[in-house]
């Protein structure tokens, strides 16, 4: 990581200038749409006089959300590449106020949509033939006639959401701009600065010594405030208890869940289901201590590799892998990843002050951008190929569909980011050369699934309790985090809390605790994508054609209606089953090598 995003090779840089070319045309652009989307308060009350005063209003609704999600797009992710400059701190400010008076002036048109109601709706749709385009998005709102309230309260929300959403941004601020965390020593016995981006490296390092420091190093900062992190977390979730009590759901989970159009049973079959098979995350937790030879194992050996191959990626090497294996969705897919390698669509090394982690983003109208913290790791390669999903997703969702179509459900998103990972995973068992090869490679498999299952089930499993006890008014202290946490992590890996005293403070560090129930998605989507890979690999080209046609479909019909149509049904346990069974055969073809002793090779 560079201290200066200066001195980073453009190449290896995100190209935000074909969004604007500068941050005057944003500035240019902002003003107009503040001017428009004040005007645009004048709609409310006309939306029902006649069919083409419908299509108008909707038009305008549509045509400003796309403007926004632009602005948006460019301020926040100038602010990501370096969060410590204020100029897009400010900028980033004024797009999420804007947001939130785009929101309170379009604050009339689900409650009129619903006044219309369904049939008068029909009606409409025989005198105006353009609404028939908007069959399916205003059935979603339909949909939702026992939660939309009256006008005045949807305004008074909208009014509200800045404050609402102040625990998040208070979060993301301190965790990215302001935290610091002291340095550790590293296996050659050099001072490192530890950081968001370096923790995991670190934490894979084949020298306990190293590991156990930064560990604890880390989770110092996170002890030391856990009262703060306490505070914008209990904040989040009163914010989504709150939202969800005022709009008639039942729980803050059922009103995330149907807003995507996903039955609650969904959630609670993939908790029983990983309950289930928990025994094989125990058992892969006792491989792992005999493979590395310890007395007891500790939280702070779980991410690192047991093989003693250190197969490492250059990004310059990945990106040449991740477009030989994603040629398997053959030349239209493969041209598009080649376009995003090559075209200013990612954003790779690390800086500092640069957002955490890694994600796929940007708009209707732009690319789909990627930002990454660069290690040279098979991790890292993984992590590439999964953001490309996402952004292949979107990129194949705009061509297709029409704005009021052209996202995708959470729930979707990550299927299409999954798949491909389970797609390198196949490719590269496939090429091993041997079985210290093969042995690293299903350490990686089985490790990816630890952290993709069963570890966001563990998340989910948690999300799920703070909301309900602060919904029984129960107070989210610290305290009552750090004793939830430790408990399930200790019912999840087997690993008693009294050794492992760190790891009631990791709460404190998930963003995704943020996001009103988004993590069970990760472990649904992998545990789909396990079977939707194995069809791509070792199916026909219809399989290939209907994975493709789920790529296109963006919300066009609601996600289940979508993924089944590609050859899953995620309303039963049996795609959970099917990838449990994956990961206990190549848990056993693991331990074979481990008899044969390849390990110590």
């Amino acid at each position: 990581m560079t201290d200066n995003r200066a001195l980073i090779d453009e190449k290896y840089k995100w190209d935000l200038s074909s969004i604007f070319a500068s941050d005057q045309d944003w500035e240019a652009q902002y003003q107009g749409l503040a001017d428009a989307i004040e005007q645009a308060q004048d709609l409310s009350g006309h939306l029902a006089q006649s069919a083409q005063d419908l299509l108008r209003v909707t038009q305008t609704y549509l045509n400003l959300a796309r403007c926004l999600e632009k602005v948006f797009v460019y301020a926040s992710m100038k602010n990501d590449q370096d969060t410590t400059v204020a100029t897009y701190q400010e900028l980033a400010a004024k797009a999420t106020s804007l947001s939130a008076k785009y929101s309170q002036a379009f604050a009339f048109f689900e409650p009129e949509v619903l006044a219309l109601g369904e049939g008068k709706f029909a009606e409409f749709l025989q005198e105006e033939s353009e609404l028939g385009l908007y069959r399916h998005f205003f059935g979603q709102i339909f949909s939702q006639q026992a939660h939309v309230l009256n006008q005045e309260k949807e305004e008074l929300l909208a009014q509200a959401q800045e404050v609402l959403e102040a625990g998040a941004e208070t979060y993301e601020i301190l965790d990215n701009a302001d935290i610091s965390f002291p340095s550790v020593l590293d296996e050659e016995g050099q001072e490192v600065d530890l950081s968001h981006g370096n923790f995991i490296t670190l934490m894979e390092s084949k020298d306990r010594r190293v590991r156990q420091a930064a560990y604890e190093a880390y989770y110092s900062t996170y002890q030391q405030f856990q009262h703060t992190y306490a505070k914008t977390l209990a904040t989040t979730v009163k914010q989504h208890n709150f939202s969800a009590k005022v709009r008639h759901y039942d729980s803050a989970r059922q009103a995330a869940m149907e807003a995507n159009h996903i039955p609650e049973g969904v959630y609670d079959i993939l908790l029983s289901t990983v309950h289930k098979y928990l025994p094989l995350l125990r058992g892969y937790m006792s491989l792992r201590q005999e493979i590395l030879g310890l007395d007891d194992l500790k939280m702070y050996d779980v991410y690192t590799p047991l093989s003693k191959l250190d197969m490492t990626y250059t990004y310059e090497d990945a990106k040449g892998k991740a477009l030989e294996v994603l040629s398997v969705f053959g030349l239209d897919y493969q041209a598009r990843v080649e376009e995003a390698l090559s075209q200013g669509w990612i954003d790779v090394a690390a800086n500092k002050g640069k957002r955490s982690g890694a994600y796929s983003g940007g708009s209707y109208d732009t690319k789909a951008f990627i930002l990454l913290n660069w290690q040279d790791t098979l991790d890292n390669l993984y992590t590439l190929v999964h953001e490309m999903g996402h952004s292949m997703h979107s990129t194949f969702t705009r061509e297709n569909q029409p704005y009021v179509y052209g996202d995708y459900s959470i729930f979707l998103a990550e299927i299409a980011s999954t798949t491909n990972e389970n797609i390198m995973t196949e490719t590269l068992l496939k090429e091993a050369k041997d079985d210290k090869e093969r042995f690293a490679l299903l350490n990686y498999y089985l490790d990816s699934f630890k952290g993709t299952v069963f570890r966001q089930t563990q998340f989910a499993e948690f999300e799920q309790a703070i909301h309900e006890a602060d919904a029984k008014g129960q107070v989210l202290t610290s305290q009552y985090l750090n004793e939830l946490y430790a408990d399930l992590n200790q019912a999840y890996y087997g690993l008693p809390k009294e050794d492992n005293p760190q790891i009631q403070y990791e709460w404190a560090r998930i963003p995704h605790f943020y996001y009103n129930f988004y993590v069970y998605q990760y472990a649904t989507g992998f545990a789909a994508a396990s079977y939707l890979a194995e069809k791509i690999v070792h199916g026909n080209q219809a399989d290939k054609a209907r994975y493709l046609d789920y790529l296109k479909a963006g919300s066009s019909a609601y996600p289940l209606e979508v993924i089944a149509k590609a050859g899953v049904d995620m309303t039963q346990a049996d795609y959970l089953e099917g990838a449990f069974q994956v990961f206990a055969k190549r848990l056993e073809e693991l331990e074979s090598l481990v008899k044969q002793g390849v390990h110590r090779e």
